[in-house]
């Protein structure tokens, strides 16, 4: 791909800039646009919440040293809830006695148990501020509206590196978005013209969230990713960490999704568009402004890393102009000023995101490729928004998902097969308790991709390599997931 655009393409190198950030520390100043309450809030919900999942493995292994100790059940339990916060299941522990401890359940278990913690604890305290209604979320749909666009539909790759695009990186509240990741973010073109009918269709039934006649648009933001410090093995899998091949995709995606919409509905029916890529090792995006006639420029786009050197110096009033400014520049034609309006916030929201990098990681994360938890499978997961938390496969049947399921197993291959750990799979299914028979259903869709997935990875099922937990969550109450069942049973017929 190309280079940035001259106007924001002189200076350091990227890497210069992060050698020298990293040289300054966390105790460099901010710049003027960072909001420095929210970073700390946000790095003590993403701290807080891995926290849950990184005990498991030192808590095992303590665990592992004392089996054969003659009070060894008592011991384990008082150890776990003293570290992770729950009790372990008794079936396994009672065994160990007779053969070696089922660490490989086990772990299972206690990453199933921390996803629950973690759902619980979002919905319970709003640790994001996302909620809808809220005053942030509100905010922003006002926002939203005055640069002409009645929804925001988001597809991420499903990397776990990507998790947290929409509360992190771009500083969104997560319930002013609809985000369905999609492996390599090559989104389903079907599904999504669907979710574009339902949209309209409720502007013209209810005026949510807002008349029909309104003169707004459907905003669909493909976001890709790429590597600054390492290109060419840690750009996103499903393009063979090609840069290039991955924003033509989402571009692709993009242009298919806007021709479905024209050619199959009257009346000047159409949608905007909007390209954004996300270095994963800095969090910085780059922008490919459109032009007010719909083009989108792949050669051509603004750096926010360069938007952050060249506002820096500037008060917060002064640097906001010139972010518009930068963002009409960039544009691919004629500017269109909502979306330059769109645009220049989510840059300076990202500049927050970038300070928070520099502050809490060095400028670039440690864990520059994938180190997800789990994996979750099918609909919903509203509450999954940290980096390398979680890698998605959104489907609704296997068949129609297995490449995106796919390359989550090999990346767990690798994550943690190497260490003889299984893959563990969280399966949802959201569901809206006001439509009769709407529960039973998602039971069963969890039911059925638990089958499906125990035929296409037999093998790890059968040597323990792979368990799944079934979840299902009700949409109408905004209520965490409730288990439902679980690949993980015991002699007494009970289920996680």
């Amino acid at each position: 791909m190309g280079a940035p655009t001259p106007f924001l393409g002189s200076g350091l190198s990227l890497n210069g800039r992060l050698a020298d950030r990293g040289r300054r520390g966390a105790s460099a100043p901010l710049h003027p646009l960072t909001d420095p309450a929210a970073n700390a809030c946000l790095l003590n919900y993403d701290q807080r919440t891995k926290a849950s999942f990184d005990r498991i493995v030192p808590v095992l292994k303590r665990l592992s040293a004392l089996q054969h100790e003659p009070d060894f059940v008592a011991q384990a339990q008082q150890l776990a809830q003293q570290e992770l916060g729950y009790a372990l299941p008794l079936p396994i522990l009672e065994s160990a006695w007779v053969t070696q401890l089922d660490m490989r359940t086990l772990f299972a278990w206690c990453v199933f148990e921390a996803y629950g913690q973690a759902s619980h604890s979002f919905f319970g305290s709003d640790p994001l501020g996302g909620h809808q209604g809220s005053q942030a979320a509100e905010a922003f749909n006002d926002f939203l509206l005055e640069c002409g666009f009645h929804l925001l539909d988001v597809t991420p790759c499903a990397d776990g590196r990507l998790a947290h695009a929409i509360a992190y990186a771009l500083r969104i509240p997560y319930s002013s978005v609809r985000r369905r990741p999609h492996a390599g973010a090559m989104f389903d073109i079907k599904n999504t013209v669907d979710r574009w009918v339902k949209t309209e269709h409720l502007r013209y039934r209810e005026a949510k969230p807002n008349p029909a006649q309104a003169d707004t648009r459907y905003l669909k933001v493909v976001v890709y990713h790429f590597s600054s410090l390492d290109p060419k093995h840690e750009g996103c899998a499903a393009h063979a960490s090609d840069d290039a091949a991955a924003a033509s995709g989402g571009l692709g995606c993009l242009q298919d999704f806007r021709s479905a919409i024209e050619n199959s509905f009257c009346c000047g029916a159409s949608v905007d568009l909007l390209l954004i890529g996300l270095d994963t090792d800095t969090d910085g995006i780059r922008v490919h402004v459109p032009g007010l006639d719909g083009s989108t420029n792949l050669e051509r786009w603004l750096d926010a890393q360069a938007v952050y050197d060249a506002t820096a110096q500037l008060p917060a009033a002064q640097g906001r102009a010139q972010l518009l400014d930068l963002v009409e520049q960039a544009a691919a034609s004629t500017p269109d000023p909502g979306m330059v309006k769109l645009v220049a916030r989510l840059l300076e929201h990202n500049i927050s995101q970038i300070d928070y990098v520099r502050q809490f990681h060095g400028g670039a994360y440690g864990d520059a490729g994938h180190a997800e938890r789990f994996i979750g499978v099918g609909i919903g997961f509203k509450e999954i928004h940290l980096r390398n938390l979680t890698y998605f496969a959104y489907l609704e049947t296997l068949e129609e998902g297995a490449a995106d399921l796919d390359v989550g197993v090999k990346i767990f291959k690798g994550l943690n097969g190497s260490r003889g750990l299984p893959i563990p799979v969280v399966v949802r299914f959201d569901y809206r308790s006001s439509v009769p028979g709407a529960r039973e259903r998602a039971i069963h869709r969890c039911e059925r991709l638990q089958q499906a997935i125990g035929v296409r990875y037999a093998e790890f099922c059968r040597d323990g390599l792979l368990h799944t937990l079934l979840t299902i969550r009700d949409q109408d109450r905004d209520s965490p997931a409730e288990a439902v069942g679980s690949s993980i049973t015991f002699a007494t017929g009970g289920a996680h």
